[in-house]
This record gives C-alpha cells, structure tokens and sequence, in this order.
C-alpha cells in the first residue's frame, strides 16, 4: 500500500505528464498556435512542466538519499 505522500507524489507526476501530451496535441492539431508567439509560449509551457517533473525526481532522490543514508 502506498504512504498518502507516495501517493500524491505519483498522481502529480501523472497530472504533468497528461498535461504535458494535452497541450503537445494542441500544437500538433495547429489550432492553437495561430502565430509564433502564441507557439512559442505553449513550447515554453512544456518546457516547464518538465522542469517541474525533473525537479519532483531530484528532490525524491534527495529524499530518498537521506531516509536511508
């Protein structure tokens, strides 16, 4: 059974992760980037979501380190 942190933590990654593929979709569907700049923040977007998912693993592993070192 899963720890409720454990829990959150997996369901975070998921909900970026699905919001990472929607918001891919919308820019290859090409509805929503009627100009470059519009393109550009929905990139920038993505690029952040996954910095949030790199940095959930960093600070898991550091975590993770510490629990058990």
């Amino acid at each position: 059974m899963l720890t409720y942190q454990a829990f959150y933590q997996n369901e975070l990654h998921k909900l970026l992760m699905q919001e990472i593929d929607r918001i891919k979709e919308n820019l290859a569907s090409g509805l929503s980037t009627p100009d470059f700049l519009a393109y550009k923040h929905q990139v920038g977007l993505i690029d952040g979501l996954k910095a949030a998912v790199r940095l959930m693993e960093e600070a898991d592993s550091i975590a993770n380190r510490t629990e058990r070192g």
